[in-house]
């Protein structure tokens, strides 16, 4: 009697044949970090707005409808963890996402939880 291999999941995409590699230490590390970052709802909001374009903290504020001190301290966070960086332009600075990859974390993240 011959014994067959268990066919694969052709429904379940998540399925594969060989484990996936696992990222070092480090790099599971830096984008739990990253993750964190990202985890609060006006910092969701803000990456929201910079995706659209570079912004000063009273634009944002007044977009996200919430105070000064709070956009800074949740953009303080974001520009720790290399999420947005901020350039001076006269005696605003101009926020920024450092790249786009974040934008679709969050976007996607915001799709997902429109769908439930």
């Amino acid at each position: 009697m011959t014994t067959e291999a268990a066919p694969a999941h052709p429904h379940n995409p998540y399925h594969s044949p060989a484990p996936a590699a696992v990222p070092s230490r480090t790099v599971l590390e830096d984008a739990g970090e990253l993750l964190r970052a990202l985890a609060a709802p006006v910092r969701i909001a803000i990456v929201l707005q910079l995706r659209e374009s570079p912004r000063c903290v009273h634009e944002l504020v007044d977009a996200l409808g919430v105070t000064q001190p709070l956009v800074s301290q949740h953009l303080r966070i974001l520009k720790s963890a290399g999420v947005v960086h901020g350039e001076r332009s006269g005696r605003e600075v101009l926020y920024e996402l450092v790249d786009d990859h974040l934008a679709h974390i969050v976007v996607d993240a915001v799709a997902h939880a429109e769908e439930g």
